[in-house]
């Protein structure tokens, strides 16, 4: 798998189930942080993912310890809107591990503070907005990665 797109207690099926077909056309690896908003079996998540979930590569981690316990050795990059370099000068590479936080408030603070100098954002162009959703923060990021592994 070219990338590993790493949800942190997602609470929106919606998202999750669009960010999992995501994964899917990607070729990714999608790894759900508990405790969730949402049950696994939601309707809403099924139909985001459409039929396609069962194909999925995914872990599921009962929670942020345990995930980052399992895969403290891998490389990783942060996403958030505090992130002081932008998505496209993340220095992406096989195997890499995306994170990204809940929709209500992002990465927690004490992640965003230990991984300050792994930390990117999606430039907004516009004071109006405070944040992208989460899927479509996660589509931008997993193509502008792929676009760099394929070019280099």
């Amino acid at each position: 798998m070219p990338l590993n797109i790493v949800l942190i207690e997602p609470e929106i099926p919606n998202n999750t189930g669009n960010i999992g077909r995501l994964a899917l056309a990607s070729g990714s690896h999608l790894h759900l942080v508990k405790p969730f908003g949402f049950e696994i079996t939601d309707a809403r998540l099924k139909r985001a993912g459409l039929d396609y979930w069962q194909h999925l590569s995914i872990t599921y981690y009962e929670n942020i310890d345990e995930f980052f316990s399992i895969n403290h050795d891998k490389t990783m990059a942060f996403l958030s809107s505090h992130g002081n370099k932008n998505h496209w000068d993340i220095p992406f590479e096989d195997d890499m591990f995306l994170i990204f936080g809940k929709e209500s408030v992002g990465l927690p603070k004490p992640l965003i503070k230990k991984h300050n100098k792994q930390l990117f954002k999606i430039p907004l162009y516009s004071e109006h907005i405070r944040s992208l959703n989460l899927a479509n923060a996660v589509s931008i990021t997993i193509y502008e990665g792929i676009k760099h592994l394929k070019n280099h």
